[in-house]
């Protein structure tokens, strides 16, 4: 790995962007790029002008509940009357189904965020005379559901630009569409705040249109007069937020009702112009947000007794885990032990799952060697769902370990993220503005890390209630750094020589910004040979 300075990271981090053509709100795709879009629009249109009985079908997590909040906030700013149905994730699983459709009296349904799968509760629409619209930006397979019309930028024939967009984003052109065919006047910038949210939870790639839209959305953000902003504000006593705060406390914080209980309250929470009903919410979404984090350390615990550091990707399971929190808890065990991880939750002779992946390895693809046992699987390269039944688990687990054992090592290590070796003089305000400059970091924009060889261990304290976390000052020549080591896996010893990996972040305390490190992994000498390799 070649020792770098700020003028290459500066370059490294612009090539990444060399190709992007919507690079300002101005450049973004039309609508009349997404197939179908005029079609539902003027179906709505006519919805609109014979006050017929529309229906907003969601989905529970964080893109599905903006995707519903933005098409509902349109309607109620033209004056007209709607149905919201998130599916409950315990209760009536993903997406639309008959049960729904059947408990919904209405003349127009228009999905968002699913969908694209529904083929047998498109044909109960037709049998009822509902027309259907479907937005979507999930993978269609090769038969598609029989509706009005399908809005997806990954079908046949849709003409959008190949950057892979969120639910809430297709919703949005939807809207932009409507506004064009009812004439109206109609600011489409109100809706970037939410937007930011929804591309960087549904892990959308930060490059071009998305790249544009986030970098504008934290600005509408921190002006924005939405009163569940005030109330996380409030709750959590900030006065502004900053791009990470959007994946690391909006973000889980809209998810945790979804996973815990019913995104429903999620919408409301987001929904609402009353700030003491918001504040109400966030209450409520708060506690469902811790009650997450201790069901997801006890599934964490509880997955670890079923590892072998010997298998090639880790497959655990339990009977009645917690689906909510499945998907996180594989996030974990894939980053804990840099391998591909599946967790499954077992209920009677029927296993759900969740699959995440690491480095290059398209988890999809992997999934798709067992497609003959499967009832069931979707998602992205990164993340997936699976459901099977339990006589066809254990010849799951072998053909995925043995799959993943064919897997060449370099494939279970992004070093795109590992930007080379730098010295650690290098770490002051200017490369801390250099890196801004590159933000947000996300899918397609990893964020920089680096290596720091050979740094001498001055000092050590232990952090946290459960002291997990590590801080340590360093050393190397007359240069001093601080570093962060969060869930320390590896405990150093004082005067003891290291090489790290991690990246650099700013420190604010007490009005004082300082740069520091963060620690990712503090490498032996067999993984720095094969980051060299």
């Amino acid at each position: 790995m070649k020792k770098i300075d700020k003028n290459e990271v500066k370059k490294i981090l612009a090539s990444r962007f060399e190709k992007d053509l919507h690079t300002k709100l101005c450049d973004l795709p039309l609508p009349c790029c997404l197939k179908d879009i005029y079609k539902a629009a003027e179906r709505i249109k006519v919805a609109i002008e014979k006050n017929e009985k529309i229906a907003i079908v969601g989905d529970y997590d964080v893109d599905g509940v903006i995707s519903c909040v933005i098409m509902a906030e349109f309607f109620d700013d033209i004056g007209f009357d709607y149905i919201v149905k998130i599916p409950n994730r315990f209760k009536d699983g993903y997406g639309l189904n008959s049960e729904i459709i059947n408990e919904l009296d209405v003349n127009l349904i228009i999905t968002v965020d699913n969908g694209i799968a529904a083929l047998e509760a498109a044909k109960l629409c037709k049998k009822k005379n509902i027309d259907l619209i479907i937005t979507d930006h999930h993978m269609p397979q090769d038969i598609l559901p029989d509706a009005f019309a399908i809005i997806n930028p990954k079908q046949k024939d849709c003409k959008f630009p190949d950057i892979e967009i969120c639910g809430a984003q297709v919703a949005w052109y939807l809207i932009a569409a409507l506004k064009e065919v009812c004439k109206l006047k109609y600011d489409m910038s109100r809706f970037l705040e939410l937007l930011a949210i929804a591309i960087i939870a549904d892990m959308m790639e930060l490059r071009d249109l998305n790249r544009a839209l986030v970098r504008k959305g934290i600005e509408y953000i921190n002006k924005s007069k939405r009163v569940a902003f005030k109330a996380i504000k409030d709750y959590y006593q900030k006065d502004k937020f900053s791009l990470d705060s959007i994946g690391f406390l909006i973000a889980p914080l809209i998810n945790s009702a979804g996973r815990m209980d019913d995104a429903n309250i999620s919408y409301e929470f987001l929904h609402t112009k009353d700030l003491n009903k918001a504040l109400e919410y966030m209450e409520q979404i708060a506690n469902f947000n811790e009650s997450r984090k201790d069901e997801e350390k006890q599934l964490f615990e509880e997955s670890l007794s079923q590892i072998n550091d010997e298998d090639p990707c880790i497959i655990v399971s339990g009977m009645n885990w917690h689906e909510g929190v499945l998907g996180i808890v594989a996030s974990r065990l894939a980053k804990h032990f840099n391998k591909p991880a599946f967790v499954f939750s077992q209920n009677g002779d029927h296993l759900k799952g969740s699959a995440r992946s690491v480095g290059k390895i398209d988890i999809l693809s992997l999934i798709s060697k067992a497609n003959s046992l499967l009832s069931n699987y979707g998602g992205h390269k990164g993340a997936a769902g699976i459901s099977l039944n339990k006589e066809h688990f254990d010849k799951f687990k072998i053909i995925i370990q043995k799959e993943c054992a064919k897997i060449p090592d370099n494939e279970f290590l992004d070093t795109d993220e590992i930007l080379g070796v730098l010295d650690p003089n290098e770490i002051d305000f200017e490369m801390l503005e250099i890196l801004e400059s590159f933000e947000p970091f996300g899918h397609k924009n990893p964020r920089p890390f680096f290596i720091l060889e050979n740094l001498r261990v001055k000092n050590k304290r232990f952090l946290g209630r459960d002291e997990k976390h590590l801080k340590l000052i360093l050393c190397k020549n007359d240069k001093t750094i601080e570093a962060l080591f969060f869930n320390f896996d590896k405990e150093p010893n004082i005067n003891e020589d290291i090489n790290i990996l991690g990246s650099i972040s700013k420190n604010e305390f007490r009005g004082l910004l300082t740069p520091q490190f963060i620690i990712k992994e503090i490498l032996a000498e067999e993984k720095m040979c094969r980051i060299n390799q």
